[in-house]
């Protein structure tokens, strides 16, 4: 009972985020947004019992996606900078 109340929380907070970062001017706060929705997405594997699936998602979703999508945005402005 308690698993369904947390998952069901996690997937409206994943929601949330994902409106946040379809919707936001701001495309440091959209990449965040979509960091938090794949942190979010590996705690809902961990209660479902998919622990491999979770640290792949943990590692790979919220991690490396994060940090290469900063690392473009940040070579993007510096191309903009130099124009």
């Amino acid at each position: 009972m308690i698993y369904s109340i947390i998952i069901t929380l996690l997937a409206l907070i994943m929601i949330v985020m994902a409106f946040i970062a379809i919707y936001h001017k701001s495309l440091q706060v959209a990449i965040i947004a979509s960091g938090i929705i794949s942190l979010f997405a590996s705690v809902v594997y961990i209660f479902l019992a998919a622990p491999d699936v979770a640290i792949t998602e943990a590692s790979i979703g919220s991690a490396l996606t994060v940090v290469i999508f900063f690392y473009v945005l940040n070579k993007i402005r510096r191309i903009d900078d130099k124009k």
